[in-house]
């Protein structure tokens, strides 16, 4: 029996405990099971409106036995799906990687008289693009416009991001190039993608272009856009560049998360720059970010090859301090650490 009231109910009691997102996903998932019974007990019949969000958070929560259940519920019910259900549907079976099973529901959408809409689509050439087959993508596309169904930004999206994947930047650009000349603008998704495939390419003079364009074009570049660059220049050794690159960002005002700081923090160690990440990792802890485990891993791995074990050895004694405890990565630099210093004993 699902006791979803009582575990609604401990919430409104445990005020002001801590929570982690994991915990919020059990309530949120609860919330909507419980209000959905709620509405039976009431005498409120649920329309396919009604359905249709509970489905789409089950599938979303990794409970597709329960979202199967209640599909087969409507049926029995005789509730009329519409496209909406279908497409959750078959979103779902391409995200579970059973395209055979997608396949299957558009099937039965068509026997039910129900037309493939953009979304269906879309969720379609994704899915392929995912699983390296692009060329499958481009039919499915060409079958959408036979249908007068015009792409969409999510379609070219998804098709440069399928060639991206298979390291084809050029036939990446010219998809890019096409959207634009179909009339259909890129949007912020589209760089990112198109920058992530370029880094992930080694071709950061395209990438800066790209980056450049950016602000020419309009869209407003993303942390995440950031975020792929810093990474991209870093692993490339360049990391000034990188650095520059926060500048900027801060400039615009955006705001750098972990994430950004992590890929200077780590570009910085490997690059020797001991004194600028240190100087970064107090600008870290100053702020409001959240450091794990893995910013003071970098760290004092950094400190650590560099030579300067004792203050490696300080920074992983003050764990406890900030919260934190050492995983086996931090244990594994540390003992690394003490070897090439020829300390065995402080390794054991």
């Amino acid at each position: 029996m699902k006791h979803y009231a009582i575990v609604v109910s401990m919430y409104s009691q445990l005020l002001g405990v801590s929570y982690n997102v994991c915990s919020f996903n059990i309530l949120v998932n609860c919330f909507c099971s419980h209000l959905f019974s709620q509405v039976k007990v009431k005498g409120i019949r649920p329309d396919i409106v009604t359905y249709n969000c509970l489905i789409h958070a089950m599938y979303n929560f990794g409970q597709q036995e329960e979202a199967t259940r209640l599909f087969n519920k409507m049926m029995d019910n005789n509730i009329s799906l519409d496209i909406v259900t279908y497409d959750i549907l078959v979103d779902a079976h391409c995200k579970d990687g059973k395209n055979s099973k997608a396949i299957d529901t558009i099937d039965t959408m068509k026997k039910q008289g129900i037309e493939l809409d953009v979304v269906t689509y879309n969720i379609l050439v994704d899915a392929h693009c995912r699983e390296g087959m692009v060329f499958e993508a481009i039919d499915t596309v060409d079958t959408m416009i036979k249908q007068v169904i015009e792409p969409n930004v999510v379609t070219y999206n998804s098709l440069i991001n399928g060639h991206c994947l298979q390291n084809r930047m050029d036939k990446a650009r010219k998809v890019f190039h096409l959207m634009i000349k179909k009339g259909c603008a890129p949007d912020i998704s589209s760089y990112n993608i198109m920058i992530n495939g370029y880094c992930e390419d080694r071709r950061i003079e395209e990438t800066k272009e790209l980056f450049h364009e950016i602000f020419q074009k309009g869209p407003i570049p993303a942390t995440v856009t950031y975020n792929t660059l810093t990474q991209g220049m870093c692993q490339l050794g360049r990391v000034s560049s990188a650095c520059e690159l926060l500048r900027k960002m801060l400039a615009f005002g955006q705001v750098p998360n972990v994430v950004t700081c992590l890929n200077l923090l780590n570009g910085l160690c490997k690059s020797d720059k001991l004194e600028e990440a240190l100087e970064l990792f107090r600008a870290m802890r100053n702020s409001k970010l959240e450091l794990n485990i893995v910013c003071y891993n970098i760290l004092i791995g950094g400190l650590c090859k560099s030579g300067h074990i004792e203050v490696g050895k300080e920074l992983f004694h003050k764990l406890s301090v900030y919260g934190l405890k050492p995983d086996v990565y931090t244990y594994a630099i540390m003992i690394n650490g003490f070897c090439k210093q020829g300390l065995p004993d402080e390794a054991y």
